[in-house]
C-alpha cells in the first residue's frame, strides 16, 4: 500500500497523531478513536495493522498490553518527498509572513 494510501485514512491519521506524544496501549487508542469515529474495536485494530504492516507503527508486548508507537522512517520518507514542492511554496509563504507583519507594523503606528 502506499504512503499516501495509508495515510489517506482520518482515523489512521488520528492514530498517528495521538501516537506522536509517545506510546500507547491499543485499549487507549481504541478508547479515544471509537470515541471520535464511532467505529468499533475491531475496526481499530484494523487501522492499527493497517499501520503496523505499513510501517508506520510499532508495537511491543508490555505484559498484557500492547504498546504501539510511531515509527519515523516512513514518515521521513514523505517529507523528502515533500520537500521538491516545499521548495516553491516556502517563498510565497515568507512573502506573506513579511506582509502580514508590515499590515501590524502599520497598524500600530496609526493612533
Amino acid at each position: 500500500m502506499h504512503a499516501f494510501d495509508v495515510l489517506g485514512d482520518p482515523v489512521r491519521r488520528r492514530i498517528l497523531e495521538l501516537l506522536g506524544d509517545g506510546e500507547l496501549t491499543s485499549g487507549a487508542l481504541g478508547e479515544v478513536v471509537q470515541r471520535e469515529f464511532g467505529i468499533s474495536q475491531p475496526a481499530v485494530s484494523q487501522h492499527l495493522k493497517v499501520l503496523r504492516d505499513n510501517g508506520f507503527a510499532t508495537v511491543r508486548p508490555d505484559g498484557a498490553h500492547r504498546l504501539y508507537a510511531v515509527a519515523h522512517e516512513p514518515l521521513r520518507g514523505i517529507d523528502a518527498w515533500l520537500d521538491q514542492f516545499r521548495r516553491s511554496w516556502t517563498p510565497h509563504l515568507d512573502a506573506l509572513a513579511t506582509e502580514l507583519a508590515r499590515g501590524r507594523h502599520e497598524r500600530r503606528k496609526k493612533p
